[in-house]
């Protein structure tokens, strides 16, 4: 899978993915619960790099003293807004807000869409940000945003 970066704004970003064939029904519901699990986990504040005790920490975690109030005092960090997954042809693609969740947040994606493509659903290309000429996004009427 070629993972390419365009124009980045985290408020109004566009993820588009190229599948080496139409994705059939149950591939396209193997991308839609990758989706709305890491947007659910981003809706909560699970991509917050302010708090990476455990990763900070190193590879011993045995017996690791956790510091309640340092996570209790690091700023929110959750995505905003996701729109329905949209497919057209051998493309899908999905509308986010990331809020202020952190950049840790796409490395996660990139790590599980990788993954997901060896084991699953054969993907050509990720695409992160910008638009795609052949399906224009000036239209934002048909956006259905995943309920909360």
């Amino acid at each position: 899978m070629q993972v390419e970066f365009r124009e980045f704004d985290p408020f109004d970003l566009w993820i588009w993915l190229e599948f080496e064939t139409n994705p059939s029904s149950m591939e396209q519901q193997y991308i839609e619960e990758l989706f709305n699990s890491w947007f659910y986990l981003g809706k909560l504040g699970g991509f917050n790099a302010e708090n990476l005790q455990v990763q900070d920490t190193g590879i011993e975690i045995s017996y690791l003293d956790y510091d309640n109030e340092i996570a209790d005092n690091v700023m929110m960090a959750p995505m905003h807004n996701m729109a329905d997954f949209q497919y057209q042809e051998n493309w899908g693609r999905c509308w986010l807000d990331l809020g202020t969740s952190d950049l840790i947040a796409v490395d996660i994606l990139i790590n599980a869409l990788k993954q997901l493509s060896q084991e699953y659903v054969e993907i050509k290309r990720l695409i992160i940000g910008g638009k795609n000429p052949d399906w224009p996004v000036d239209d934002r009427s048909d956006l259905m945003f995943v309920e909360n």
